[in-house]
């Protein structure tokens, strides 16, 4: 059992607000090699997840979800990936939809939250592959969508598309109406099942099971004043880039516990002056975007959870950063892993891989969104509607 940083955090008050028990760390943390094998998430970790409320936290209060705080949950997504960054990666996915239900039409809401709190949904909002036709009523799709995360373990999806004439929005659909075709074989987060959905034949999607892109850059919803005031977007982008500083950390803990094992193991020397020097630059690495990430939220709630344009856009920037940086940590710990990280199955090889997947995430390139920040500062205008 890899060691790992102590889990426990609180608020101001000194209550633990951490949502996921040490016994689901230790079951994520024994079930990882068997869900990279397997390409999705063990069922018994998907369990204990839901046990702990983990897929709850965004589901409004009054379907017995806790309506919680961003930045809670994102902390809990970073001690999941000390364990496995996998799990983190999709499951936390699957968690985050609820928010983005609880901005749709009660009737969606109502529908998804019949049998409890905990709805499983799966995503794919990239609409290159979507064929999207106005009738009346509601929205005919068809098509074929790929990388809907943890997409085994849901039995709805939501999947974006482009209206003719009106522009972007997102499906919620059953999984009666869509397929699942096994295509992930990749290089790193194996275990996050990522496969694509497809559906052959167009299927009717009524109104009030859609998103509109513009409701959401509008923050337009049916609940009271509160969380759910923040942008969609401002909780989305940062589920798809957080899981990567658990990562980190979770490597730094193997070359910890490894030390001094064997002159071919990783950090064959706990007194080698370079080695130690790479653990400190990643570690802080990893401290610096958990840090930012929290004091984003925590300027958030301050504003009521309604952040200035400007600050819409900075917010997105610094979430898209995240990638690079634990990239840098992982490269830093790469270099002095030792011999035995270069074979196929290495643990560390595989963090390594891991992480640099979710850098080819779009919302992990930080060009655009930099261009974006920068002009709006020099006083132009915003170009990025998913803010």
């Amino acid at each position: 059992m890899m060691s790992a940083p102590d889990d426990a955090r609180g608020d101001d008050t000194g209550e633990n607000t951490m949502a996921i028990s040490a016994a689901t760390l230790d079951l994520v943390a024994a079930h990882a090699a068997q869900g990279r094998k397997e390409r999705r998430i063990s069922q018994p970790v998907v369990d204990a997840l839901t046990a702990d409320g983990f897929f709850r936290h965004f589901t409004p209060t009054q379907y017995g979800g806790r309506a919680g705080r961003p930045q809670e949950f994102f902390l809990d997504q970073i001690a999941i990936a000390t364990r496995d960054m996998s799990t983190a990666w999709a499951l936390g996915i699957v968690a985050v939809h609820n928010y983005q239900v609880a901005l749709m039409d009660k009737t969606a809401q109502d529908t998804l939250f019949a049998d409890g709190p905990d709805a499983m949904i799966s995503s794919s909002y990239n609409p290159v592959g979507a064929r999207a036709e106005k009738v009346d009523g509601g929205i005919m799709l068809s098509g074929r969508w790929g990388w809907s995360s943890g997409s085994a373990h849901c039995n709805w999806v939501l999947l974006g598309g482009v209206i003719p004439g009106e522009g972007y929005r997102t499906h919620l659909v059953p999984d009666t109406q869509y397929r699942i075709d096994d295509t992930w074989h990749t290089m790193g987060l194996q275990g996050t099942g990522s496969n694509d959905i497809v559906i052959d034949e167009p299927v009717f999607v009524p109104d009030h099971m859609t998103h509109k892109q513009m409701d959401g850059f509008n923050c337009i919803h049916g609940q009271g004043p509160g969380v759910y005031d923040l942008p969609w977007a401002q909780v989305f982008v940062r589920v798809v880039n957080t899981s990567a500083i658990g990562a980190v950390r979770h490597a730094i803990a193997l070359m910890c516990e490894r030390a001094g094992m064997s002159t071919t193991d990783m950090a064959k020397s706990n007194t080698d002056p370079d080695v130690l020097g790479r653990i400190a630059r990643a570690a802080n690495i990893a401290d610096e975007a958990e840090a930012v990430m929290v004091r984003a939220y925590d300027e958030m709630e301050a504003a009521q959870w309604r952040p200035t344009l400007l600050d819409r856009v900075r917010y997105r920037y610094q979430a898209s950063l995240v990638g690079d940086r634990c990239i840098e940590a992982m490269d830093l710990l790469m270099d002095v892993a030792g011999g035995r990280s270069v074979y196929t199955g290495s643990a560390f090889q595989d963090l390594w891989h891991d992480v640099r997947m979710a850098r080819a995430h779009v919302a992990n390139n930080p060009v655009g969104f930099g261009r974006n920040y920068a002009r709006m500062l020099m006083g132009g205008e915003n170009a990025d509607l998913f803010i």
